[in-house]
């Protein structure tokens, strides 16, 4: 895969457990990054061996949740984006909502739910439909 076509970034716990191949399919024509939780490299690791890949990138942390929301939006760069994490400011929300790109926020602060695996694949397969 040349470009993807779409950035997830999210905690390792929110894949951690998702059914079957749910996050390799929808990975597909995308990438991800990984934000450090208490889990710390065993977590990620566990994240490595479900997709079947051999290294993953992980955002650097920060030391404010200001500054960690403002790092993942230069690392969205100027792809659609599909963020994960426990809650969202203000000023991330308006980034989201103004971007060219699109953007879903998703609050979660575990493994993510039937319904919100149904929202990101929603998500993705709308992206599918934009590139034909």
């Amino acid at each position: 895969m040349s470009e993807p076509a779409f950035r997830l970034v999210c905690l390792p716990l929110a894949l951690i457990g998702a059914p079957g191949d749910w996050a390799r399919e929808m990975l597909a024509e995308g990438e991800i990054a990984l934000l450090a939780d208490d889990g710390g490299l065993n977590a990620i690791d566990q994240v490595a061996h479900d997709l079947g890949l051999i290294s993953v990138p992980v955002i650097r942390g920060e030391r404010t949740p200001q500054r960690q929301q403002r790092t993942v939006i230069a690392y969205a760069d100027t792809l659609p984006l599909v963020w994960v994490a426990d809650g969202f400011d203000d000023e991330t929300t308006r980034w989201a909502h103004d971007r060219g790109q699109m953007t879903l926020l998703m609050e979660a602060d575990g493994p993510l739910s039937d319904d919100e695996r149904r929202r990101i694949d929603r998500f993705v397969a709308t992206l599918g439909r934009q590139s034909e």
